[in-house]
């Protein structure tokens, strides 16, 4: 097997980035950025931290962060799992990543940065929801932000509706964890899984 194993090496494999792989990058939100942010409802947190890195999907209704200037976003912690995975990284060890996806568009776009944790209550009460506020906002303060090559969704041809996978094709939630732990009752998870949802999303 060959391997790679110096910046050497695989600088000399690979050769030099383009011109314009290099220039969309900055250390701010544009207008084009600006108006990507605004319209992405979805995004990827990665995070890290003594035990490694974390990635975890963020989603809302709306814009899934709020853009507070053109060097700061804040993302509110809705209702999830809560591992607090991406949250006790942040506590350790502020450097983050976002990644925007927009359903039809071929790019995402990446924020690299450092996060704090606000629990100020005026700043939480105005992420309110259905009388619901998030536990805590993730602020992140922008180090570089820069679209990504549109290649690899279009190999996955990402948001060709004929390609989703159809119902049943894959195990459900409670199918994976009664595999895990056989007395897991995954039928009854499933059940309920949708109302219990639907009465906690925010």
């Amino acid at each position: 097997m060959s391997l790679l194993n110096t910046l050497e090496e695989l600088h000399a494999h690979y050769g030099v980035a383009g011109e314009a792989s290099l220039i969309k990058e900055i250390d701010h939100l544009s207008n084009a950025y600006r108006k990507i942010v605004e319209s992405s409802r979805f995004c990827a947190l990665t995070t890290v931290g003594p035990e490694g890195l974390d990635c975890s999907p963020r989603g809302d209704d709306e814009p899934v962060v709020r853009i507070h200037d053109q060097q700061t976003l804040m993302l509110p912690d809705r209702r999830g799992n809560n591992r607090i995975d991406s949250l006790r990284n942040i506590i350790r060890d502020p450097r983050v990543s976002l990644m925007f996806m927009v359903p039809g568009w071929n790019n995402v776009l990446r924020v690299n940065g450092k996060a704090v944790l606000s629990v100020d209550a005026d700043l939480l009460a105005s992420f309110e929801k259905e009388g619901k506020q998030p536990r805590s906002v993730i602020i992140v303060t922008i180090g570089t932000v820069y679209f990504q090559c549109a290649r690899a969704i279009m190999r996955a041809d990402l948001w060709n509706p004929d390609r989703r996978v159809s119902k049943g094709d894959l195990p459900t939630p409670g199918m994976i964890m009664q595999e895990i732990k056989d007395s897991f009752d995954g039928k009854s998870y499933d059940d309920a899984w949708l109302d219990r949802a639907r009465k906690s999303m925010w």
